[in-house]
Formats: structure tokens, sequence, C-alpha cells
């Protein structure tokens, strides 16, 4: 299967002409050299993915053929992600100088205002 295809069918990207591009852009590795988005996938082989700030490394198990749904995808990917990594996504929010409550919804047209006014500082 190719590396694109398979990319989008273990939902790592929402659509396949997504992975492509990234394949084509060089952020795509299988077993630590580039991949062309028509390169073939075989089990055990180590997908890298660099999705910014964070890359993502996995291993696959078996090749499918169709999109699965997301709850499938363990049975055929195995995400090796070291934690180090993962945790560069929390700090992107803790080092951002503007930060909501998750959940607090959209600011309003004042708390707008306030925080034009914090970033121009």
């Amino acid at each position: 299967m190719r590396i694109d295809k398979y990319l989008w069918a273990m939902r790592i990207f929402k659509t396949r002409s997504d992975a492509a591009d990234a394949c084509k852009g060089g952020k795509i590795k299988v077993n630590d050299t580039d991949a062309k988005p028509s390169r073939e996938v075989k089990p055990a082989d180590r997908i890298t993915v660099r999705r910014m700030p964070v890359t993502y490394l996995y291993k696959v198990i078996a090749v499918i053929d169709k999109r699965q749904p997301a709850k499938n995808v363990p049975l055929y990917m195995e995400n090796i992600t070291p934690p180090e990594e993962l945790a560069k996504l929390t700090d992107v929010h803790r080092t951002s100088s503007i930060w909501r409550e998750q959940g607090a919804g959209r600011p309003t047209k004042k708390e707008r205002r306030a925080l034009d006014a914090v970033i121009q500082i």
C-alpha cells in the first residue's frame, strides 16, 4: 500500500492529498529515509511524521486497503512517539502569551480589545 494512502487510512492526515503533500515536502520518513507518496509500506516499518512542533513516530503493525474508524487504528498502527515529543504540545500552550481557559468560548468584544492591547505592548 502507498504511504500517502496508508497515512490517510490511519487518520494521520485528513485527506490523501494532504498526506501526499507532506511526503513531497519531506515531512514523512519511512525507516529514516525520505518517502515519496508512492512508497510502499510493509509491516514493521517505522514512519516518522513531522508536524510542528512535534515529530511523531509510528510502527506499522498491518497494512490495510480501506480507511478505518478511529477505534480500529491501534490494530494496524502503533504510536511509539517518545513522551518528550508529546510534552512539546503542552509547552506551546504554557509559553503562549495569551491563554484562555478551555471551554471559555470566544472572547467578548471587550475582552478582545483587552487582548489586542496586550499584544501591541
